[in-house]
């Protein structure tokens, strides 16, 4: 099969193009470390395959997710490669670009956002550009859909694009390492000419993953020069001649700059959104009004309609048909009072969680998300941290498993490793169902401000528990945090219909399987008991298990044996734990419960419960994921042991503070 690669640093709109071409869409972010693994589509109106690959600066690996792009040349022969630049940071991008011109495949140059180039008055003579580098290149805006047709038409006609024959002008003793080692590598080896020549030269450039290929393969012609090239300090020499190639060809490629006023504006507002003492205070006010949208300005009114008529019309209409029906009696408060009001009680929720995912897709094109991680940057440095390592936490905001694959952007091992156990303690849109419930039932005036206060406390118990880690695990090496700021654009429609359903479709997805699930389960465990079927709910097997850790979640003002089994299915994933408790206290819809908690708990435990919620035991999923990236079980109990002991310890001084004040 015929297969496209799309390869640039980070940033650059790879994705955004990806999406243009393919009918499959992927998560699209104005800022680094959105894509941390290759994503497959294929191209419209044809069989033709085409990758995403992660970003990536150099394909010398610094990190984990730039090691899928080296091993991907490494192991694969694309038919195209689509090297997708930023215009207006050429300099930066064509390092990468020569790196992969020297693998020796077909390639085209993409010069993407073109227009934040025209608009600063500047341009290239494309020409020059494409003689130079012996490849063709093409111009477009993937935002604005320019450009699409003709890199449609290019890729299309694939056969066409030549080998690009790129050859630096390497110092003369590099240039003999680099001609010999590929002599033996393609006399004892049998590798093509071009790739001898790249594996000797990304050998030579110590690219990890190629040392670690040549090491695997016993390629004697590299490893047994390796401390020799060490020695002649070739690397610096590789990075000093594509310096210079790249300086001298924009140089003469740069044609008289127009005068525009471009740029201004953004300058302008990043003076006051990234400002050391203003900028984290608009970041809170930013998040702030996102949950006043979602906790009471649009999506409560919305999730309350909704509510309204799953657990009215369609509830009524269902149990009316089944008992016309005959249905049993287990069966109807299986569907009607399971099913119906437990499922129905979290998909009234998805007014709420549409809203908030509309608000951060919005704040991601716009650009204002790659300022959150520079303003951010100087609180983590004081925990042993950086900006890196916040981008992730943002993303976990969205999901705790895509935030902890994010982190793979992280280059230190230990760094990126406490970033990952830190992740847990991120609000993810799991909760978000629970959230609304409690703060609607006991802070109806104030919900945005409860909820926020929740997002930041896991952010402060995140910070403290990383500055814990960093002295225990002890964390020297710090990653190097660089980030380019794009300029601000004005959100498309489009852009931010597909990041909300993409962030969103996940929730309705878990709701027809494991919420679907744990209802069940749940419904089951309270409705049985050791005499079989009950309709008191106090004779269940829930109920014996709930009663039976009360004293353990006694002082963190929990005592109600249906919050506590409740808990227990917020393992297999958070949404489930506001069904199960719409199950358990016996209610016919979320409105209903809300009306019914006031008398079960004081605003200080629920407080307290809010806090437990986010900060105990993370998900299967999550802990799935832990393992994945960590490679080991025993991190995956550590998270766990680690997230029930602060989630205790911090809920236990809520309650007990609370006593004391209110």
């Amino acid at each position: 099969m015929t297969s496209i690669a799309l390869i640039g640093n980070p940033n650059t709109g790879k994705t955004t193009l990806f999406n243009s071409l393919t009918d499959k869409y992927a998560v699209v972010g104005n800022w680094t470390g959105v894509t941390v693994d290759k994503k497959v589509g294929t191209l419209k109106h044809s069989n033709i395959e085409v990758v995403d690959l992660p970003g990536a600066y150099s394909l010398n690996p610094l990190t984990k997710d730039e090691a899928v792009v080296a091993k991907y040349l490494l192991t694969n022969r694309p038919d195209l490669i689509l090297n997708i630049t930023n215009a207006s940071q050429l300099k930066r991008n064509l390092l990468l670009t020569i790196e992969v011109l020297e693998r020796g495949l077909p390639l085209v140059l993409i010069l993407n956002m073109i227009d934040d180039l025209r608009r600063s008055g500047q341009s290239y003579d494309l020409a020059l550009i494409s003689q130079r580098l012996g490849c063709k290149v093409l111009t477009t805006n993937a935002r604005g859909h320019q450009g699409i047709k003709e890199l449609h038409q290019q890729i299309t006609d694939y056969q066409e694009v030549p080998a690009p024959k790129l050859r630096l002008d390497y110092p003369p003793m590099l240039q003999q390492a680099i001609r010999q080692a590929a002599e033996a590598l393609e006399a004892d080896f049998d590798y093509p000419a071009t790739v001898a020549r790249w594996l000797a030269i990304q050998f030579i450039d110590q690219n990890k993953a190629i040392q670690e290929y040549a090491s695997n393969h016993q390629l004697t012609p590299l490893t047994s020069q390796a401390k020799y090239y060490e020695a002649q300090k070739f690397a610096d020499q590789i990075y000093n001649t594509r310096l210079v190639f790249i300086e001298s060809l924009l140089h003469d490629a740069q044609q008289q700059p127009a005068k525009t006023d471009s740029g201004q504006l953004t300058a302008k507002i990043d003076q006051v959104v990234t400002n050391p003492v203003l900028g984290l205070p608009i970041f809170a006010g930013i998040f702030y009004l996102m949950f006043k949208l979602s906790f009471e300005w649009v999506g409560t009114p919305l999730s309350d309609a909704l509510d309204w008529f799953l657990s009215v019309p369609v509830s009524n209409t269902v149990d009316h048909w089944l008992l016309q029906l005959g249905a049993m009696a287990p069966l109807r408060s299986l569907i009607v009072n399971g099913l119906i009001a437990g499922v129905g009680g979290v998909l009234s929720f998805i007014p709420q969680i549409f809203t908030l995912f509309a608000c951060i897709s919005l704040l991601e094109d716009s650009g204002y998300m790659a300022r959150a991680a520079l303003v951010t940057d100087r609180l983590m440095q004081m925990i042993g941290l950086n900006g890196k390592s916040f981008i992730p936490l943002i993303i976990g905001f969205g999901c705790n498993v895509t935030g902890i694959m994010a982190a793979r952007t992280i280059e230190q091992p230990k760094e990126r490793l406490v970033t990952t156990l830190i992740m847990p303690f991120m609000s993810c849109s799991a909760r978000l169902p629970i959230y609304g419930l409690v703060v609607a039932a006991f802070f109806p005036h104030h919900q945005a401000l409860v909820v926020l206060s929740i997002y930041f406390l896991g952010i402060v118990v995140a910070l403290l528990v990383a500055k814990l880690y960093q002295l225990l695990f002890r964390v020297k090496e710090r990653s190097v945090f660089i980030i380019e700021l794009p300029e601000y654009h004005l959100p498309r429609f489009d852009v931010i219909w597909h990041g909300t359903w993409d962030k969103g479709k996940g929730f309705i997805k878990k709701a027809g399987t494991i919420i679907f699930a744990g209802t069940v389960l749940i419904w089951l465990l309270s409705s049985f008991g050791p005499t079989g079927f009950v309709t008191d709910s106090t004779r269940s097997f829930a109920a014996a298990l709930g009663h039976g850790l009360v004293p353990f979640f006694r002082p963190l003002g929990i005592v109600q044996w249906q919050a506590i089994s409740a808990l227990f299915t917020g393992v297999l994933a958070k949404e489930v734990i506001t069904s199960s408790m719409i199950v358990m206290f016996h209610t016919s819809s979320k409105a209903v419960l809300i009306a019914a908690l006031g008398q079960f708990m004081t605003p200080v435990a629920a407080y307290s419960l809010l806090a437990f919620v986010l900060l105990y035991i993370p998900c299967f999923a999550t802990l799935a994921t832990i393992k994945e990236e960590t490679g080991s079980f025993k991190w995956v109990l550590f998270a766990v042991v680690s997230g029930l002991a602060i989630a205790y310890c911090t809920s236990f001084l809520i309650f007990q503070i609370g006593l004391l004040i209110f």
